[in-house]
């Protein structure tokens, strides 16, 4: 059994740990509206701005259409953006979405493609004891405090870049969309080239109605298909920063549960061993007093 004083110091140490936990899961808290608010307020101009993208990809015939919309005519090379935090503590928030792109990355090894891996966030590093030989890029985005377009936009043009160097032929995001602070769901899309739609949902964008492009499409399609991809990748850090904020609430709350959880025990604990010191002390004296 420990010691009564080994005891008292790892309560001590424990509380303190306590104090911690609960100081972040507060800042994670007031951190976490802010963060929801913008992802919330960001889906409504990335969905419309996909339904566009598709309304127009369905008017663009394959000849001279942007390699972003027609593809490089093969897949054999598949990018992953893998979007993750510069910070831990955020319980499975990172992890989800490294497995989720470990999965796609495997399913894509089986088909017999080539996999490269996109990191933007230092936890997404995890996958260089993976893939060690596979790392394309490790997007540095530490010095970022409030994700802005312009940080988007800054992978994004690096992708588009690498894209139209011959890097690769598909590139996938990775990201955790944010359903509430206790749900955030591991998300991948396709954003190079742009996902055509399916028969009949390209019609279903304009709800049955004739409309006229004024300049012609292909000119449209040109200038607005590096910014889908920029917009794309916006929304997703977006998502993420409130996932993570969310994600390290949650564990805060548990961590400060079980600390004090662990305090009970401790001092259960601390009491029967100072209980039990005392009664050897009552016995050694009466002992003793008997025996005079």
């Amino acid at each position: 059994m420990a010691s009564l004083k080994a005891l008292k110091i790892r309560i001590g140490s424990v509380k303190s740990t306590q104090k911690i936990t609960k100081a972040m899961k507060m800042v994670a808290a007031a951190k976490l509206r802010r963060a929801q608010e913008a992802a919330q307020n960001g889906r409504p101009y990335a969905e419309r701005l996909e339904r566009v993208m598709a309304s127009l990809a369905t008017r663009v015939s394959g000849v001279g259409a942007s390699p972003l919309l027609a593809g490089t005519g093969k897949d054999q090379v598949h990018l992953l953006v893998v979007a993750t935090s510069e910070r831990g503590l955020a319980g499975a928030f990172n992890s989800n979405i490294v497995r989720a792109a470990r999965r796609k990355a495997e399913e894509l090894i089986a088909q017999g493609k080539t996999v490269k891996f996109y990191i933007a966030g230092k936890k997404g590093r995890v996958l260089k004891r993976f893939y060690p030989n596979d790392i394309l890029v490790d997007h540095e985005m530490g010095a970022i405090k409030y994700v802005s377009f312009d940080d988007a936009r800054e992978v994004a043009d690096d992708v588009i870049a690498r894209y139209l160097n011959g890097e690769f032929d598909v590139a996938h995001l990775f990201f955790s969309k944010f359903v509430s602070a206790l749900v955030q769901e591991p998300t991948g899309i396709q954003i190079v080239p742009v996902p055509l739609p399916t028969a009949g949902k390209g019609q279903a964008t304009d709800g049955g109605a004739v409309t006229e492009y004024e300049p012609d499409e292909e000119t449209i399609l040109a200038d607005l298909l590096p910014r889908n991809v920029a917009v794309q990748v916006f929304r997703a850090l977006l998502e993420n920063a409130a996932s993570e904020q969310g994600s390290r609430m949650n564990a805060m709350e548990n961590a400060t549960k079980n600390a004090g959880d662990m305090i009970k025990r401790l001092s259960i604990q601390y009491n029967r061993a100072r209980q039990a010191a005392i009664t050897t002390e009552l016995v050694e004296i009466i002992s003793g007093a008997e025996a005079l």
